[in-house]
């Protein structure tokens, strides 16, 4: 009598991760709106590289001719739209993204503290697991969860160009300089005690009353809460000077700080 070798089943190995998204929300008339974006892009060249981009056309409405040629048009400025999120039963051509449905807000909950020493990552906590047939994962055991990180992040080195630091839980606190062509993402406020060159944006969750402090303006870019001004949009006796960024009734104000 023989008898058949057992047949291995090999686990499939999975994993659940969670991407923050930046999203674009074109308003009417869209003509002025590009021009805004240009503006953008051109103070801040390559930000979106490398970036998951919803486009978020629950406000313009526009028909499906209209979304092809808007995606089109942001992919020849070097951003490339990975959803669409669209209110309705629009339904639109295999060659346009994909419509979310079911899309939230950030929160600090939902994001992970940045690598410190390169670009950060976008991303939240990625729970891994393996799926047997026939059998469901387990819940992961609260001792092998993430620790949650410190509400302040401080960075004591310098942040040079190309660096860019992105953390969702609180203020950066940057000991040195901060070079041209990188840049500081808080959902906190931002302090520079050196040289701040880059781009810095504070707030970006929602917090509107986040601030920005520096020791030396040279930025390239200030933001708070989504509220911008590029370096060439600043006064110029607050050029070199310590200033503090903050917004006043929807308006960004760049003040002297002693």
């Amino acid at each position: 009598m023989t008898f058949a070798a057992p047949v291995e089943t090999k686990s499939i190995r999975f994993r659940a991760r969670s991407f923050v998204a930046f999203t674009l929300t074109p308003e009417t008339p869209l003509s002025e709106w590009v021009e805004s974006l240009d503006r953008w892009i051109g103070n801040s060249p390559g930000y979106f590289a490398g970036r998951p981009v919803v486009l978020n056309l629950n406000t313009l409405k526009p028909a499906v001719s209209q979304i092809e040629a808007l995606v089109a048009e942001l992919g020849l400025r070097g951003i490339r739209i990975y959803a669409i999120e669209l209110d309705g039963n629009t339904a639109l051509d295999a060659n346009l993204p994909p419509v979310l449905i079911g899309a939230k807000e950030a929160t600090a909950g939902l994001l992970m503290q940045a690598d410190q020493k390169g670009r950060p990552e976008e991303a939240g906590r990625a729970e891994e697991g393996r799926a047997e047939p026939g059998k469901q994962s387990e819940d992961r055991q609260p001792e092998d969860r993430l620790p949650d990180a410190p509400a302040t992040l401080m960075v004591k080195s310098p942040i040079r160009s190309g660096q860019s630091i992105f953390h969702a839980h609180g203020d950066v606190i940057v000991l040195g300089s901060v070079a041209s062509g990188s840049e500081i993402v808080a959902a906190g406020c931002i302090h520079v005690y050196g040289t701040l060159r880059g781009r810095a944006s504070a707030g970006v969750l929602g917090h509107s009353a986040a601030r920005i402090f520096c020791r030396k303006n040279e930025a390239e870019l200030l933001s708070v809460d989504g509220w911008y001004c590029t370096a060439e949009e600043m006064e110029p006796s607050l050029r070199g000077k310590a200033v503090q960024a903050f917004l006043e009734k929807d308006t960004l104000r760049i003040a002297p700080f002693s």
